[in-house]
């Protein structure tokens, strides 16, 4: 687990709270490979464009119907958040495949505060436009009277274990599928010291590209699902009726 270690950049001492880290690294990495794919993608735009604005434009497109789609056109005012949180998840874990990367949304204290900050946004947007009416989203009013306290206590408890949810769905799919590559990438030296690694090395590199392809994929789907996710609570902010 020492890939997931976050350690000082500059020295050997204790991580404080303005010490430059890999985390930190990494996180200004992120941000800087996304600025530049947007600035070189949207700087000379053509009609015929070129492979960087195809990406470009593919994303915002994309999280574009996402919004649209899932929440409803009334959501579009919030397209900006959603599609930065998105470019930074996806731009986080694709980065760090790379080798002797780090990768920041493997940690819980960075998918925390995105998830907290979906959270206090969708609460905040909710009483904003509802004021107290926004509470209609905990009871349901199509279920018989008898049941609805019990419904309303489940709802209740399910609004407010989202950002836990959210968090713990991105760091541990990220740090999971990391993991289990550096388990096989043991196995690949018994070749060069026992007899049984001419059978075991071949199958740890398979078993590593076949987990590394896997982690492409997933890299994208759990910035899929987290970004989908926030459009999901966001339509019950707008929406809030059962």
């Amino acid at each position: 687990m020492d890939q997931f270690i976050v350690q000082p950049l500059f020295g050997d001492g204790a991580v404080g709270v303005f010490t430059i880290t890999n985390s930190t690294l990494w996180l200004a990495v992120t941000v800087i490979a996304a600025a530049l794919l947007f600035v070189m993608g949207t700087r000379g735009r053509a009609i015929v464009p070129t492979r960087i604005q195809s990406i470009a434009e593919l994303a915002y497109g994309f999280i574009h119907k996402m919004v649209e789609d899932v929440a409803g056109r009334d959501a579009l005012k919030f397209f900006p958040y959603i599609f930065t949180l998105f470019i930074f998840i996806v731009f986080s874990n694709f980065l760090g495949l790379l080798p002797k990367a780090f990768t920041p949304t493997s940690h819980i204290a960075v998918t925390a505060i995105l998830a907290m900050g979906v959270f206090l946004t969708v609460t905040f947007v909710g009483f904003y436009i509802h004021g107290m009416k926004f509470l209609g989203l905990f009871w349901v009013a199509s279920a018989p009277l008898a049941l609805r306290p019990v419904l309303a206590l489940i709802e209740v408890i399910s609004y407010f274990v989202r950002p836990v949810s959210h968090s713990i769905r991105l760091a541990g799919n990220m740090m999971a599928g990391h993991a289990v590559i550096k388990v096989f990438a043991a196995f690949a030296p018994l070749i060069l010291i026992s007899g049984i690694g001419i059978a075991v090395t071949p199958l740890s590199i398979i078993a590593i590209t076949a987990m590394y392809g896997l982690e492409i994929l997933v890299a994208f789907i759990q910035a899929y699902v987290f970004t989908i996710l926030t459009c999901v609570y966001l339509k019950d902010a707008l929406h809030p009726a059962h």
